[in-house]
């Protein structure tokens, strides 16, 4: 099976776990509050769906749609997607949304929401209990971090061990150390055995989002994990465990150091020199056309020594919603970056999502992952745009403080202007996609 393929199925799968969880929150709501929900849909059915089925003595047809962008349930009497006028110019019924009290449509319409949440705090949960958490503190990163220019402009140098930013000690390399570094006023680092403070200029994530180049990678030496079959590192003899150290002569510490070495030399033979089992040896490798020889390097958690915390069944709970809960404060801190024109030109829609997905099949990473996107969902869904959940939040929280209803024609008004800028949003997105795919 194909790269593609298995991240194609990976991202249906999960967003299809997304989508009827997310639904169901909405549907046990109403259904708790007596309210008729008329459709429960998996994607979306303009003109025909691919599966439908009505129970004997339900009021819901469930079914499967043929666009996979979503989902939806109808709820009679409310002002949604589906745009029905008819009905709601029909007088309202005692099992209708809007016969209902404000609060109970309230909980109605966040019950997507919360149940989305409840989804990433379970996942998280049993993730930590099946998995555990092992992780690489940056402290036992010996070696240091490798920095991208816009870093090293900022006043990072290779081979800085990341220590703590505005004195909050930074543990492990991700999301919410990057945030914590570009909001800090100055980074501790470990330089050639001595602490040394980098003052952080505001417009660091700025400029990082701009180059396009990321902030940092692990430092590591260049240690044969694996020869692809048939390449050129298999054929120059290189096997699991040798240590190259120089290209042509030239000093490569690091594999960043000899990655940049080969990019040197396209089509062209090498002279490498590599430790195998403490003695230094040599041998002739064809670099291709892409500036490779075909192997993988040992990576930085079979290098330094990792941290791995355990959890019991229980304890498992709080933890997966201390990590639920800083997964969505790490997305809101970097959603305001949405908003220049670095951060929009980054968007990218199913495209760009299924890219975080490995190209091997592997439960754990697509458990974290799934979990990851139902923060997202969340998220994006309270945000106060009309034809979002937030959006009808928006006018219940209205109707609740001043005791009177919006307008239903101004609601269906604001339902199509929302409906229109979610289009425009997902066309620009994946066209971002496509343009990526094509140029870079």
């Amino acid at each position: 099976m194909n790269e593609f393929l298995i991240k194609a199925l990976q991202l249906i799968l999960s967003l299809s776990i997304l989508v009827v969880i997310h639904e169901l929150g909405h549907f046990l709501f109403a259904r708790l509050f007596k309210i008729k929900v008329e459709k429960f849909y998996l994607f979306f059915d303009p003109w025909f769906a691919l599966f439908r089925y009505k129970p004997k003595n339900s009021d819901t047809e469930y079914g499967l749609g043929w666009l996979p962008l979503g989902g939806y349930v109808k709820i009679a009497g409310m002002i949604d997607e589906s745009m029905d006028k008819e009905q709601m110019a029909q007088p309202p019924q005692p099992w209708e949304f809007r016969s209902k009290p404000a609060w109970q449509r309230l909980l109605v319409m966040v019950g997507g929401v919360l149940f989305n949440l409840l989804l990433a705090f379970f996942i998280y949960s049993m993730v930590l209990f099946t998995w555990n958490d092992t992780y690489l503190p940056l402290k036992n990163v010996t070696m240091g971090m490798e920095f991208s220019q816009v870093a090293l402009d900022a006043g990072f140098q290779d081979g800085d061990i990341l220590l703590s930013a505005d004195d909050r000690e930074l543990q492990r390399f991700g999301v919410s150390t990057l945030l914590s570094v570009v909001r800090a006023n100055k980074v501790t680092v470990l330089r050639n055995g001595q602490e040394t403070t980098v003052n952080i200029s505001p417009d660091l994530m700025r400029n990082i989002m701009a180059s396009g180049e990321g902030f940092a990678t692990y430092r590591i030496p260049t240690i044969v994990h694996s020869t692809q079959e048939g390449s050129a590192a298999e054929r120059a003899g290189l096997t699991s465990g040798d240590k190259i150290v120089s290209v042509n002569g030239i000093a490569t510490p690091t594999f960043g150091d000899f990655r940049r070495q080969l990019q040197k030399h396209h089509n062209e033979i090498i002279n490498i020199d590599f430790y195998r089992n403490n003695a230094l040896q040599t041998t002739n490798v064809q670099v291709n056309e892409e500036g490779i020889i075909g192997f993988t390097p040992l990576s930085e958690r079979r290098i330094y020594e990792t941290v791995t915390d355990k959890f019991g069944f229980f304890q498992s709970f709080p933890a997966g919603i201390r990590m639920g809960i800083q997964t969505l404060r790490d997305y809101v801190n970097q959603f305001r970056y949405v908003f220049t024109r670095e951060g929009a030109s980054s968007l990218g829609g199913f495209g760009a999502i299924g890219n975080l997905f490995p190209a091997q099949w592997n439960w754990h990473s697509f458990w974290l992952m799934t979990a990851f996107l139902s923060v997202i969902l969340a998220f994006m869904n309270i945000l106060p745009i009309p034809a979002l959940d937030g959006g009808h939040v928006l006018f219940l929280l209205y109707e609740v403080i001043s005791g009177r209803k919006p307008n239903e024609k101004f609601q269906e008004y604001a339902q199509i202007a929302g409906m229109i800028l979610l289009i425009g949003l997902v066309l620009y997105a994946n066209g971002m996609d496509i343009f990526r795919a094509i140029f870079n």
